[in-house]
């Protein structure tokens, strides 16, 4: 009986309370975790995000950092790198062997695929789909979840909900712990976030190294009016900021551009030595990030493999994803400065226009926005304030310089939204300021306000609450991935066979077969010479064993008679692949989601 009241006690006026708030908390977002993922969840839908885990898989399987997924372009660029001193071209059986070997990835950076690589050595990865019936990842007897894209999705929740907390923390820090509930519980809410989450890019992890910069800047400002610490404290406190935006750029080359507003930080200090505090951050930077881009000019010659080529893409010169599917790309005629131009006037309408607006995933960032006119007491609010916009600034403008037909294909939830890093520091000053007007609002009675909070935070959760609400959301990305589908062609060939497909990631992925994209024509026009062609590849470099055409070739417009849609809509009509053509029998009873082609019959007709 005391046990009983001193346990009643201690929930009532002791600590108990607190940590009953906390369970109560912890086990909601874990509902909320479980709700989402049963009916909200989808299987990867981005290039990248299927890229990255290929590459992870081949990392944890011990090929090296070689990807299955390969690129025209990157081609081009390890022949050009494997050429003689004298500049002479490459012999047949210098290129076949190249071509034979693991092709080592130029397009990604190394830090999120060397994550995945530990998470599938860890963690029990099942890559084969079973045919029986498992539930959750089959419903009604139907593929519904692939698990390894599942499981990439728990993980990157994991590092959203230490994202929240440290948001938390940091929210707590800096105003109170009014602002900071309520800072987590509209993160929480928002379904952007958790759309990021469920993709499989590297946001996420991008999004923990940031609010993990502002907390290091954070420290160190309060340092520079409160010394707490020896003198050396700061400079190993600069040191571990560029050694964080050096790992955000080890994820995602942009994030490096940070390096700028992190640098003008310190150096606007008021800490001691502060000119040397911003050298010893960048010298960090440039220490952790400059050994793998010696390895990339070993590898391509380019600093940051065919990623230096992203300015490049989706411009006039060279539309959609042209110069990824090029073997041989021209860059004559090309000024770089009309070029970075252009990009800023056209992809910065609609920056401007479309995706600041939406940039916190609901209305708070006009809180924001109008917040920057508030002069805030505490000097470290202000201070990160400052390093908010600026770094929302540049991440902008580096948006506009990276922005491909990737941003296209899926217009939010890519790897090329880099503003949305800025969002947990955004909802945190905007909640701050909605706190200081709601603080205004005089209540009639005390419960009122609390109601008046539940229905802010659920009129901001609304595009989450809605996701529950029938009719639900298939997993299955589909039109055009179907990991079952795609998983099948990878059973008729063998591993050290090549294929080629418009979307050779999920084959990579799906697959776990060695893909091609699908160069820029099928075959030289008659009285051309070209070498942008399927012939090119099949007869000269290596023999493509399967060919997978999907949506994204048929549904577009006739462009040329050499164009793949033109191809796939002549087999369609015809029944049958024009008789030029190597990979003579099809696989009936696939279309209109896919045109799939190989040598012979016996390879649909082989055992599993």
């Amino acid at each position: 009986m005391d046990f009983l009241q001193q346990l009643i006690q201690w929930v009532e006026v002791g600590a108990g309370g607190r940590w009953v708030k906390r369970g109560v908390a912890v086990l909601g977002v874990l509902l909320l975790a479980v709700a989402y993922n049963w009916l909200g969840y989808r299987n990867m839908a981005t290039a990248e995000a299927m890229d990255m885990a290929q590459l992870g898989r081949n990392i944890a399987e011990g090929k090296g950092y070689s990807t299955s997924f390969i690129r025209p372009l990157s081609v081009h660029r390890l022949f050009e790198q494997n050429k003689p001193d004298d500049g002479t071209p490459l012999t047949r059986e210098k290129t076949k062997e190249l071509m034979d070997k693991p092709h080592p990835d130029m397009a990604n950076p190394p830090l999120y695929p060397l994550v995945l690589a530990g998470l599938m050595t860890v963690v029990p990865f099942e890559y084969v789909i079973p045919d029986k019936p498992v539930p959750f990842f089959r419903t009604e007897g139907r593929f519904a979840r692939h698990q390894p894209d599942f499981l990439i999705g728990l993980f990157n929740q994991v590092l959203f909900f230490a994202t929240v907390a440290l948001v938390f923390q940091l929210a707590r820090r800096l105003f109170d712990k009014g602002v900071a509930w309520l800072t987590a519980a509209v993160m929480i809410g928002t379904e952007l976030f958790w759309q990021f989450s469920v993709s499989g890019l590297s946001t996420n992890l991008l999004l923990l190294i940031f609010v993990g910069l502002a907390w290091c800047l954070t420290l160190m400002d309060e340092e520079s009016r409160e010394p707490r610490h020896n003198v050396i404290w700061p400079f190993l406190m600069a040191a571990a900021v560029g050694l964080l935006v050096a790992a955000g750029a080890l994820t995602r080359y942009s994030f490096g551009w940070l390096i700028i507003p992190v640098t003008g930080f310190l150096m606007f200090s008021t800490l001691r030595g502060r000119f040397a505090l911003g050298g010893v951050s960048l010298a960090a930077f440039l220490c952790a990030l400059l050994p793998w881009v010696a390895y990339n000019l070993t590898v391509s010659g380019l600093p940051f493999g065919t990623a230096t080529y992203t300015v490049l893409e989706g411009t006039p010169w060279f539309p959609e994803h042209e110069l990824q599917r090029s073997l041989e790309p021209s860059f004559e005629g090309l000024s770089l400065t009309r070029l970075c131009w252009h990009r800023l006037i056209l992809y910065g309408r609609t920056l401007v226009g479309e995706e600041l607006p939406r940039l916190a995933g609901s209305w708070v960032s006009a809180f924001f926005l109008v917040g920057l006119f508030i002069d805030f007491r505490n000097p470290a609010v202000r201070r990160l304030r400052s390093f908010t916009l600026f770094s929302l600034l540049t991440l902008a403008v580096a948006q506009t310089l990276i922005k491909t037909q990737v941003s296209t294909d899926s217009p939010v939830v890519n790897g090329e939204n880099l503003i949305v890093l800025a969002a947990p520091l955004v909802l945190l000053f905007g909640i701050s300021l909605f706190q200081v007007v709601f603080e205004q609002i005089e209540w009639p009675i005390r419960e009122m306000r609390h109601v008046a909070l539940v229905f802010v935070v659920v009129l901001l959760s609304l595009p989450m609450i809605l996701k529950f609400i029938p009719p639900r959301t298939s997993p299955v990305v589909f039109p055009p991935y179907s990991p079952e589908a795609i998983q099948t062609c990878g059973r008729w060939v063998d591993r050290d066979e090549l294929t080629m497909s418009d979307m050779p990631w999920a084959v990579a992925w799906y697959g776990d077969r060695q893909s091609m994209w699908c160069t820029l024509k099928v075959a030289a026009p008659a009285g051309e010479s070209t070498t942008e062609t399927f012939f090119a590849i099949n007869d000269y470099l290596k023999p493509v064993k399967l060919l997978l055409l999907t949506r994204l070739t048929m549904e577009r417009s006739v462009v040329d008679e050499d164009a793949w849609n033109n191809f796939a809509l002549t087999c369609l009509v015809a029944k049958q692949p024009p008789p030029w053509f190597p990979l003579r029998a099809g696989q009936p009873g696939w279309y209109p989601h896919f045109l799939v082609l190989t040598e012979t019959t016996s390879r649909i007709l082989r055992p599993r």
